[in-house]
């Protein structure tokens, strides 16, 4: 067995992230959510605490942590508000890992020209967006194979367009656009790694993401079952607390468990990754049990909240709405299956 214990840095961190959810971002998450509203404010005190430099070294610019770090990070930001958490996962394991880790580009003197369209894209359309990265073919390898390759667009440039926002179930504060791109141009210098490595340098990113992934799930699980013990105490029927009915008490102790069993997941997976050892199945399995649990954990936290689940002001219900992604994006949970069919040979 992995040792999950926290160092007392970590464990620094994460309460330090704990109140800084509670005290700044709960406040106003329903307010965001209801209005459709990008939480700029908050991010800004993100950016503040260094949250987005978290996993780089301090030599780039970072905070000299790690990607688990961030992972703590993000299981904090989940429980009480998906779409902050997922605004901080998407701008470092999407936008700014990709070009720490494969950033070694050149000048050579050229342009590209991209046409195309990209769909759900987070972080593209706020007025701090400065830069994209487009996966496009550039040519064709020598076995006949389209050539894909990673390119920097910046934010704004000539025929680049964000469109407007989609109209979305849930993460409603979480800035998502499609994307048009009409002969937009851009210097040859802005290849992002090597050329024609792009979709397997995507790949190798999203193994990484599907942990941060699974990290914010397993804040979304266990936000259920923290607000469903709180209820459960406080709401009194037929002369005593519901939590003192077994049907009540052993729904959340299940609550309890899967969001217990996402943690283990995504530590395991994490642990994994920081050693240098192989890690797509564990963040597969993560990533699946994590986005399984914020779901069935929302769906419980509901019913045990009665009426007042459905209305909006309470994070339960919100939670019940934006965690259906959880198990769609960055690979659905029928990707996860078959990713860990593969690793185990079949």
């Amino acid at each position: 067995m992995l040792d999950t214990r926290l160092t007392e840095e970590q464990q620094q961190l994460r309460k330090t992230v704990e109140a800084f959810a509670r005290e700044v971002v709960a406040p106003v998450s329903y307010e965001h959510d209801k209005n459709k509203t990008f939480p700029y404010a908050v991010v800004a005190q993100m950016a503040d605490m260094g949250l987005f430099g978290l996993p780089f070294p301090e030599e780039v610019g970072g905070m000299g942590g790690d990607y688990f770090a961030l992972c703590l990070v993000l299981e904090e930001l989940g429980k009480v508000d998906q779409s902050v958490a997922m605004t901080l996962e998407a701008g470092v394991s999407l936008g700014a890992m990709p070009v720490f880790r494969f950033g070694t580009a050149v000048l050579a003197g050229g342009e590209w020209v991209v046409n195309g369209t990209k769909a759900f894209i987070t972080n593209s359309g706020t007025t701090i967006t400065s830069l994209v990265t487009a996966t496009a073919v550039t040519g064709t390898t020598a076995s006949g194979k389209k050539e894909i390759s990673s390119i920097l667009v910046p934010v704004p440039t000539p025929g680049f367009t964000a469109e407007p926002p989609y109209d979305k179930v849930g993460w409603n504060a979480s800035d998502t656009h499609p994307l048009t791109f009409d002969d937009v141009r851009v210097p040859e210098e802005n290849l992002l790694g090597e050329r024609g490595r792009g979709y397997a340098n995507f790949l190798s990113i999203l193994d990484e993401g599907r942990i941060a992934i699974a990290a914010v799930a397993t804040g979304v699980a266990q936000g259920c079952v923290d607000e469903s013990v709180k209820y459960a105490k406080q709401r009194e029927a037929f002369g005593k607390p519901i939590g003192q009915n077994q049907a009540i008490a052993f729904k959340i102790a299940r609550m309890e468990a899967r969001a217990h069993t996402a943690r283990t997941a995504y530590y395991d997976a994490a642990a994994k990754m920081l050693a240098g050892l192989p890690f797509k199945k564990e963040a597969s399995i993560a990533k699946m049990v994590g986005g399984e649990a914020a779901m069935d954990n929302a769906r419980d936290a509901t019913q045990i909240h009665g009426g007042y689940g459905f209305m909006n002001e309470y994070v339960v219900s919100r939670h019940y709405r934006d965690s259906k992604i959880l198990e769609v994006g960055e690979g659905t949970t029928e990707v996860q299956l078959m990713l860990i069919a593969r690793e185990l040979g079949l």
